[in-house]
């Protein structure tokens, strides 16, 4: 793929790396939040026939299984064309799906729109973050990657602003232009991808040494013989040689139980993502709008506006893991997060339940209001946890010989119970009203015990010294005391290669003695 060199050498092509990083993601959150405006609008409904809830679930909801479908073929082709590629191919699929959007007269039509413009995103997610990870420094890798989350907030904001400014306008023009600019997004990131660098590691692992030492050089702007290239370049040949020992990994082996744990950490990184949906975000994101006229009772220009605000929250939290990820680590922000946002789901359901057993009254209407504070402390709490850090976690989790299956397995976690949730959303509303926010109350609380044993703490960690944690049988136990007193004299990997060298050893000595059994044996039976 044409390479320009329009970003020149270290900041300036660290810089560029990471804004089209985050283009990318704004574009993911605007294509989240659009359609919470635009379901509602007067002409889109005349359009489609006035669906009922569980066609407008599967409407809004097909862009989720594209999504995954996206994150499946990522899987598939990642390893053969790189993260640049990939990133190309993937605007390329969400041109076309929002051209064919913006065209829609009839329900199929929207949903196999939906469904392409899908299958980028999906693609698009799977790789953005773990090609910034790869081509950053690992005491700013928490906090480059969180920052593209991050701008999903800013995305979604300007859709809900700009969803709010159409609904004045009316007629097609209200809902079709907001879908038409997710165009523009695609366009800038398919121009600066031009100018950007093939990920190092992905060409190390595909024999390209002297290309990726060149990447890594201009990068961080340093000679092929400064400390820092050569350190990162022996980390990175070291975890390679793990892939050569094994063979290389093929589907089915993405679970095996192998020296570094790799389907431990598969797992890890696929529930990760499943935490990140299954919490109840895109039950807000969504539906919103529809959630505050069905289940509150307010008005839809009244829903419109505390929706754009309440998302607000959304990107005032993310601002959080921004700047201080690397400082307070992953598992705990995670943690207190998931016990935060189970409180602000069970404050809503216990405030809208009162509609159920006081129907009609005061009280019924006062608590339905007070329910929309815990809105903006669920998507406050959210921004600040479990939006960013699960897209920091699934690559750094991850051993290099499968990042890019992995990655791709994890998200396709995300998407899969997007869509889910994004599926049963409008019914849920609907038919259990007050009593479907326990089922995420629940959640949330189940995840803190999982996170806690479960995951372990990779703040400040080369993506090669994450490897070291897992060749330690309690992964967990070893990164606490890691991040605590650092590694201490010899590290898993030293200990690893002096185990091997005394077996080769003994070994050796083995055969020798054997040998020399032999030729006295020879001796005495001559004589």
């Amino acid at each position: 793929m044409i390479q320009t060199n329009w970003f020149g050498s270290g900041f300036k092509l660290r810089a560029a790396i990471t804004v089209a990083c985050q283009i990318a993601f704004v574009f993911f959150g605007y294509d989240q939040g659009v359609f919470s405006g635009i379901i509602g609008n007067e002409d889109f409904m005349d359009t489609f026939g006035h669906p009922n809830a569980s066609l407008e679930g599967i409407i809004v909801s097909i862009y989720n299984l594209g999504c995954f479908s996206g994150c499946i073929l990522t899987f598939i082709f990642c390893e053969k064309t790189g993260r640049r590629l990939a990133m190309w191919i993937a605007m390329g699929f969400i041109i076309v799906g929002a051209a064919l959007q913006t065209s829609a007269f009839t329900v199929p039509h929207i949903m196999v729109a939906r469904f392409i413009t899908g299958i980028g995103t999906g693609i698009e997610t799977s790789t953005v973050p773990m090609y910034q990870s790869e081509l950053c420094e690992a005491e700013r890798r928490g906090r480059l990657v969180s920052s593209e989350p991050l701008f999903v907030g800013v995305g979604i904001e300007i859709a809900y602003w700009f969803d709010y400014g159409m609904n004045f306008v009316g007629g097609p023009i209200a809902w079709r232009l907001p879908v038409a600019c997710q165009m523009i997004f695609a366009f800038v990131v398919i121009i600066m991808v031009f100018g950007l660098p093939e990920s190092p590691r992905y060409l190390y692992a595909h024999g390209k040494d002297a290309e990726a030492l060149a990447v890594l050089c201009k990068v961080y702007d340093r000679t092929p013989d400064d400390p820092k290239i050569v350190k990162e370049q022996d980390e990175i040949f070291e975890a390679l040689r793990v892939e050569r020992e094994h063979g290389e990994y093929q589907w089915s082996q993405l679970l095996k139980r192998d020296e570094v744990q790799t389907g431990r950490r598969v797992l890890l990184a696929y529930g990760m993502q499943f935490m990140n949906q299954m919490g109840g975000i895109n039950l807000v994101v969504y539906y919103i709008t529809t959630v505050l006229q069905t289940n509150v009772g307010l008005s839809r220009n009244l829903s419109l506006l505390l929706g754009g605000v309440i998302n607000a929250m959304f990107f005032l939290g993310s601002l959080f893991p921004t700047f201080f990820l690397d400082k307070y680590g992953r598992r705990k922000p995670m943690i207190w997060g998931s016990l935060g946002l189970g409180i602000s789901m069970m404050m809503i359901s216990i405030l809208l339940s009162f509609q159920k057993s006081h129907p009609g009254t005061q009280l019924a209407e006062t608590t339905a209001a007070a329910s929309v504070a815990f809105f903006f402390t669920y998507m406050l709490i959210f921004g600040a946890t479990a939006n960013c850090i699960p897209w920091v976690y699934v690559p750094e989790i991850l051993p290099l010989h499968v990042r890019a299956k992995g990655t791709a397995v994890g998200i396709s976690s995300n998407w899969l119970w997007n869509f889910f949730v994004v599926m049963v959303t409008p019914t849920l509303l609907n038919n259990l009203a007050w009593k479907g926010y326990l089922i995420f109350m629940a959640l949330n609380f189940a995840f803190i015990p999982l996170l806690y044993f479960c995951y372990p703490e990779t703040t400040n960690l080369t993506l090669e010294e994450v490897d070291w944690l897992f060749l330690e049988k309690d992964a967990v136990k070893t990164s606490r005391a890691v991040q605590k007193n650092g590694w201490g004299g010899e590290t898993p990997w030293q200990r690893r290669e002096n185990r091997v060298h005394a077996q080769e050893k003994a070994s050796d000595h083995g055969a020798v003695t054997v040998e020399h059994g032999g030729d006295a044996d020879k001796g005495l039976g001559g004589a």
